[in-house]
Parts: C-alpha cells; structure tokens; sequence
C-alpha cells in the first residue's frame, strides 16, 4: 500500500530509489569492502583466524550489512523495472531477473561466513580438530565466500549493460550515462571471469579495473540522478 501511493508521487519514487541505491552503496561499502580486508590475510590462515576472533564485532556487522544489502536489492530491483519498464521492458526484465539472481546468491554465499563463526566461537562442539585444521578451514571458506562474489558479479555485470541499455532508451537520463554503464559492465564481467578462471594476467586486470572505475563512476551518476533530477524530462 504505502509503495503504490508513492509512486502516485513520480518525483517521491525517484528520490526513494536513489536513497536506497546509496544506501546500498555505502553499506556494501563497508561489508563487501572493508570488513574482509580486517580480518582475511591471503596466504596467512593463522593470521586471519587471530583476526576474525580479534574482530568478532565487525564481523558480525559485516553479515548484518551483507543481510540489508541482499533484501535492499530486492526492492531495489522492482523499483527500478517500474521506473524504466516504460521506455525497453525488455531490457527491464534482463535487468531486474539478472538483479534478483545476484541477490539470491549473495544470501547462499553467506554460508561461507557461517562456518569461520562456527569454528571461531564454537570450538567445544568441533573438538576434534586441531588449531591448524581450524585455522586452514577458516580461510578456506573466507576464499569461498569471494569465490561466491565474482559468481554474483557475472549477473551484476548482465544487470548492468542491460540497465544501461534502458537508461539509454528512456531519453530522460543523461545522454552518456547509459553508454558509460553499458561499457562498465564489461569491468565487472571481466574481473569476475578471470578470477574465476584463474587467469594471470597484468594486462587485462589493468584494462577491468579502467572499467570498474567506469562502472562505479556511472551507478554513482545514476543515484545522484534519481535523488536529484530523477522524473525531470532531459533537456
């Protein structure tokens, strides 16, 4: 009820899609970002078991942001299909499907921070292991849970070129904010597919990380946007 009468208020829906994708922005910012880079210590499994029992509560803030995250983006996803559905509802639907996937993964992926807490504060019931073994589990299912964002960033990257398309068809964007979306979603396919592949390369991961810069540059420039002018026609 309260989602129909705002989108009666076309300015109002705008500005509360912006608010959620920062919201989105910043709290990922700090879940997907920094949180892991506190605790996990590539190459290091003792290291980043002393971290993870030495920062329990910024790991748990972590998870909690990851659980916003993913439930933000279900909305997030719906409310961007009702803005644009008008202008390529095909595209829309490529966008919003691929949006929703990642969402789905990224709740499965949270599984692999279940298990280093288990093994963290829950040593009685896993009394047969040893520290080594404990230590090499905890970050082997940290690497899993990385493993798990490069497989949600393939349909973050579909999500992205299809909603640049849209943005592209719906003339009331600016001009180059589609286009730049569309050629930064490249950076995070890229990105994901050679991680996954382990591919070695200085090369390419030059030329993603060019385009994951394009890719943030332009969500950013979308936020701004709906919060801003969104519902305003393109001069």
């Amino acid at each position: 009820m309260i989602f129909s009468k705002i989108q009666t208020q076309n300015r109002l829906y705008f500005q509360l899609a912006g608010a959620l994708y920062m919201a989105i922005a910043v709290i990922g910012g700090f879940s997907i970002g920094y949180m892991p880079t506190t605790i996990v210590v590539d190459g290091d499994a003792a290291l980043t078991f002393e971290n993870l029992s030495n920062n329990q509560s910024i790991f748990k803030w972590g998870i909690a942001g990851d659980i916003f995250v993913l439930m933000a983006e279900v909305v997030l996803s719906v409310m961007l299909f009702q803005l644009f559905k008008s202008f390529s509802k095909t595209s829309l639907r490529i966008a919003t499907y691929s949006r929703l996937a990642m969402a789905i993964i990224m709740g499965i992926n949270l599984i692999n921070y279940a298990v280093p807490e288990i093994l963290v504060s829950d040593t009685d019931a896993l009394g047969s292991l040893g520290k080594g073994e404990m230590e090499a589990l905890t970050l082997l299912f940290f690497k899993m849970h990385k493993a798990g964002e490069m497989v949600w960033q393939v349909f973050f990257s579909i999500h992205l070129f299809a909603l640049g398309y849209a943005l592209i068809e719906s003339k009331i964007t600016p001009k180059w904010l589609g286009p730049i979306m569309m050629v930064g979603s490249f950076g995070y396919g890229g990105d994901c597919m050679t991680q996954l592949l382990f591919i070695e390369s200085k090369g390419l991961s030059m030329v993603f990380s060019a385009l994951l810069v394009l890719a943030v540059v332009s969500e950013l420039w979308l936020i701004f946007w709906l919060l801003i002018k969104g519902g305003v026609k393109r001069a």
